[in-house]
């Protein structure tokens, strides 16, 4: 490459190359492709400055199964708009299996706590002859529930 010097003028040479800037260490980079389909024909897309207009650009969504009590698949298709699409209580709330498996954790844990809390009920399971009257009760609640159950399936 030929360049012109005026009088007077001094040569600068340009010392950079071009080059990838390497990625700060305190950063973290994820790669995950989140859609199902391969393109037909790959595109170079440029003019995506942002990630939200990469989000709007690609809306990825990715299709996941899940396991129920019983063994069965439960397939569902998550959808991310942004970065905070993949923290946990943002996908548990597109999620309906994931709520309801959210909302019995959560069931779980205040009657788990309850019962470490309670003394009257902790005295009374110390007692055989009333912690075989507490199951029974419990029993009989469990059998009036099913029923319940059936009668509304039914109707």
């Amino acid at each position: 490459m030929i360049q012109e010097y005026g009088i007077g003028g001094n040569e600068v040479k340009i010392e950079a190359s071009e080059a990838i800037a390497a990625i700060p260490e305190n950063r973290t980079l994820l790669v995950e492709k989140l859609t199902a389909d391969e393109p037909v024909n790959p595109e170079a897309v440029t003019g995506l400055t942002t990630v939200e207009q990469v989000f709007e650009h690609y809306k990825p969504q990715k299709e996941v199964e899940f396991q129920n009590e019983e063994g069965q698949p439960v397939k569902e298709t998550l959808y991310f708009n942004n970065v905070g699409d993949f923290a946990v209580k943002n996908l548990t709330e597109q999620s309906p299996f994931l709520k309801a498996t959210a909302t019995e954790k959560d069931f779980y844990e205040n009657l788990t706590k309850q019962l470490r809390s309670n003394k009257v009920l902790q005295r009374a399971l110390e007692n055989p002859e009333s912690k075989q009257a507490f199951i029974a009760a419990l029993q009989e609640m469990a059998a009036e529930l099913s029923q319940t159950e059936t009668k509304t399936e039914n109707v």
